[in-house]
């Protein structure tokens, strides 16, 4: 056989995954715009008549003008196929009430939400398997129940809740983090400056939306760990005189980590569906309040444009989820290509 032979089936086993990845990628994608439309379109309401009765006249003229306009007037298969072959070509539509295109509107607000969402996700992640290491390795003690009813009182409370007992005490009562917003107005700063000022802002609604998260991956994180402490590794571990800290980062946590990942980036997409409450608390300029002002005024456009961003963000994060996961034990990757 030629190198060139070999070099050209090497070239197909790595394009043809991809191909088929790609497919699959956007069959998926099509499949939730279709979804995503048929369930917007059939909660109730018009937004023909939303816009007519906010601008001051409601006759049945000017509803049929604005149902043509903005191709309400179409039956519905065909306002599907339209905008279906808008998702195609990237073109999420135009908004009806803020008469700006819908893709404008989502970069604007993207950036807040990413930043809230990402850093909840590392704020309950990273406290989240500490805590649980903790209590595993500590299991029965006094510790181990005062982390397990913090964590259990955690999942219990309700994030919008929890948002407003953290503005009361430390906005309020201390004074000490700003309660509302994303960044101080009317007030002049450096570039560092208003990249605390931002940080300062993002404090209290990252915590309260990792809340709920952190006390999942504690308790998952526990029961992973005293799992993996009865195994046989462990005790042959302990018999070549390794110390404890050793045996838990280069035995306990590795192996007790796999389930958390995988519950971890499964919720991570939960996390932009939870900021929507997060920001209309803190008032945080997000997709939550841009989706929240579309719902009440009945600006289809906007709420399939952030639908749809949200599922791709969801199908991403699942991906890298996969990758970490195939990174973290390789005999995933091993099991695949077999």
């Amino acid at each position: 056989m030629s190198v060139s032979a070999v070099s050209g089936g090497r070239g197909a086993a790595i394009v043809l995954p991809i191909v088929g990845w790609v497919a699959k990628f956007v069959g998926v994608v099509l499949v939730i715009a279709t979804f995503n439309f048929i369930l917007v379109h059939a909660a109730p309401g018009d937004p023909a008549q939303v816009i007519a009765s906010q601008s001051g006249a409601a006759d049945a003229k000017l509803l049929a003008q604005l149902r043509a306009e903005y191709g309400l007037d179409k039956p519905y298969p065909v306002q599907l196929a339209i905008y279906l072959k808008r998702v195609v070509t990237l073109d999420l539509g135009y908004s009806y009430r803020q008469q700006r295109p819908v893709r404008a509107l989502i970069a604007e607000r993207l950036p807040a939400t990413l930043l809230l969402t990402a850093t909840a996700f590392l704020i309950a992640l990273t406290a989240g398997v500490v805590l649980g290491v903790l209590a595993g390795v500590r299991a029965g003690r006094w510790s181990d129940t005062l982390l397990t009813i913090v964590s259990l009182l955690l999942y219990a409370m309700p994030v919008f809740w929890l948002g407003l007992m953290l503005v009361l005490l430390f906005s309020v009562k201390l004074d000490w983090l700003p309660p509302f917003g994303y960044v101080t107005i009317g007030v002049e700063m450096s570039p560092l400056q208003r990249l605390g000022d931002i940080a300062a802002h993002l404090v209290l609604p990252a915590t309260s939306l990792a809340a709920v998260y952190l006390a999942i991956y504690a308790r998952l994180t526990r029961s992973s760990v005293i799992e993996v402490m009865h195994q046989d590794f462990i005790k042959t571990a302990r018999s070549k005189g390794l110390t404890q800290g050793n045996i838990i980062a280069r035995h306990i946590l590795r192996n007790a980590i796999l389930p958390v990942v995988t519950v971890a980036g499964m919720q991570a997409g939960a996390l932009v569906g939870g900021a929507v409450v997060i920001e209309t608390v803190f008032a945080w300029p997000g997709l939550g309040r841009l989706i929240y002002d579309a719902v009440l005024q009945r600006d289809y456009p906007v709420m399939l444009g952030i639908f749809l961003v949200m599922s791709v963000i969801v199908i991403v994060l699942n991906l890298i989820t996969d990758a970490i996961y195939r990174l973290i034990d390789p005999r995933v990757a091993l099991r695949a290509a077999s």
